[in-house]
């Protein structure tokens, strides 16, 4: 690819970024919201970052106003929040709390009066305590609280809304939640997991009935974690290991969403441990789609590993390659993963939901944030994806993981993402050279790669 040459997006491409409720919002016991699940697995020793939680995050529900206006300055053009659930249904259902939804009223209202278009997603791992209570994700029951929540929500935003999202990242809620055990709700069983991540893609296909019936001109989308995963080796053993991880990691999400069907390799591997299935799910799941959502952050390298839990694969680093305080860089990988699933499902409408990168930063002596790594980051990858996009993946919209700097569940505060810092002791938001950067992506409706 040239160097400076200024790589142009079609006319309407949407540019927005990306949040979640738990993460931003604060408010944690106010105005009648119920616990969470992540309220309470903050506060088991050990389980977040010095003990980090989300009472206060980046204090956005009673910020929004000001990060509205933020989004405006920027010239976003779509900003993907979540709704808390037990800020809206306290015990996950029965009694809803009509304050609870005000907030949502609210920002959405504030979002459209700035020209901002809602995507606007219900579940981004916020289980109201009292459902895990009563078995959380790996109880079928929760699958019908789902699309009752999702109704509730429909019948008060419907009208204003119309971009929606079902689920963020149900690989992670089910796995790093139900099996290994580093996020809420701690869990650590196999069988667990596999019906939590069933149950999560089903109660997706519930949903979408729901939000159909509920609103006429409903665009409807799933968010998922993707990782192309390569071999860490030419050997046999290497590539066996990357197609049982890919099989797990992407394939487990993408073939019953897209295809109706768990891949057979995934059945004979992990079969003993899937939940019952009824004769009617996989038509549920795989409910038609306005858009799938790609959450892209790092590829995946793996080596055969016959200790490993379940696959017998183990994900390694390569050394010599850039790395960030959480993933390797690698641009190629978002290319090479939006290539791979049009071959493989043809969608018809890709989103990039969530892209970004944690480095460290801070407000320098003048005031300013710089930030050059995340720029090179978004930089690099926004041409993989505009390389994809004119081989012809039908990529509509980019999302940059996130608006504001957050609390980065279990690494705490620890671990900045945002294009806008946030002093957490003052809450005062300052805009990052990313953040300047991207407004001029916008604004020219393309990057210089």
């Amino acid at each position: 690819m040239q160097q400076g040459k200024n790589l142009r997006f079609p006319d309407g491409f949407v540019w927005g970024t990306a949040s979640s409720a738990y993460q931003i919002e604060g408010a944690w016991n106010e105005d009648g919201r119920g616990l969470s699940i992540w309220d309470t697995f903050c506060r088991q020793p050990g389980k977040t970052w010095r003990g980090d939680c989300g009472d206060v995050a980046a204090d956005h529900y009673h910020r929004y106003a000001e990060d509205a206006q933020l989004m405006a300055d920027l010239g976003l053009r779509a900003y993907r929040f979540s709704v808390s659930w037990p800020r809206v249904l306290p015990e996950g259902t029965g009694q809803v709390n009509s304050r609870g939804l005000d907030f949502y009223d609210r920002l959405v209202d504030a979002l459209l009066a700035k020209g901002i278009e809602p995507y606007l997603n219900l579940y981004h791992w916020d289980l109201p305590q009292a459902l895990e209570d009563r078995g959380g994700w790996p109880n079928r029951d929760t699958v019908q609280y789902f699309a009752d929540y999702a109704q509730v929500v429909a019948r008060r935003l419907g009208d204003r809304v119309s971009h929606w999202l079902t689920h963020n990242e149900p690989f992670v809620a089910a796995v790093v939640g139900y099996l290994f055990g580093e996020h809420a709700p701690g869990v650590q069983d196999p069988m667990a997991a596999l019906a939590a991540g069933h149950h999560l893609l089903l109660s997706h296909g519930y949903a979408c009935e729901v939000l159909h019936q509920e609103i006429q001109d409903a665009v409807i989308g799933v968010a998922l974690n993707l990782s192309p995963v390569y071999p860490a080796s030419d050997s046999e053993e290497d590539h066996i290991a990357a197609a049982r991880y890919d099989t797990v990691l992407n394939r487990m999400f993408l073939e019953p969403l897209l295809l109706g069907r768990y891949p057979a390799e995934a059945m004979e591997l992990l079969g003993a441990f899937f939940p019952e299935m009824r004769p009617d799910d996989m038509r549920r799941i795989a409910a038609p789609l306005g858009f799938v959502g790609v959450n892209y952050y790092s590829r995946t390298v793996v080596r055969n590993d016959p200790e490993a839990l379940l696959i017998g694969a183990t994900q390694v680093h390569p050394e010599g390659n850039d790395y960030s305080g959480m993933w390797e860089i690698y641009p190629e990988g978002i290319y090479d993963l939006l290539v791979r699933i049009q071959r493989d499902y043809h969608p018809d409408n890709l989103m990039i939901t969530e892209n970004g990168i944690c480095v460290p930063d801070g407000l320098d002596l003048d005031g300013r944030v710089r930030d050059p790594r995340r720029i090179k980051y978004l930089q690099d990858h926004l041409a993989q994806v505009h390389r994809a996009m004119q081989g012809g993946v039908p990529v509509k919209g980019y999302f940059v993981w996130s608006l504001t700097d957050n609390f980065e569940w279990a690494y705490g505060f620890n671990k900045r993402f945002g294009i806008v810092y946030v002093d957490f002791q003052t809450q005062k938001r300052t805009l990052k050279d990313s953040g300047r950067w991207f407004a001029q992506v916008i604004a020219e409706n393309a990057v210089l790669a």
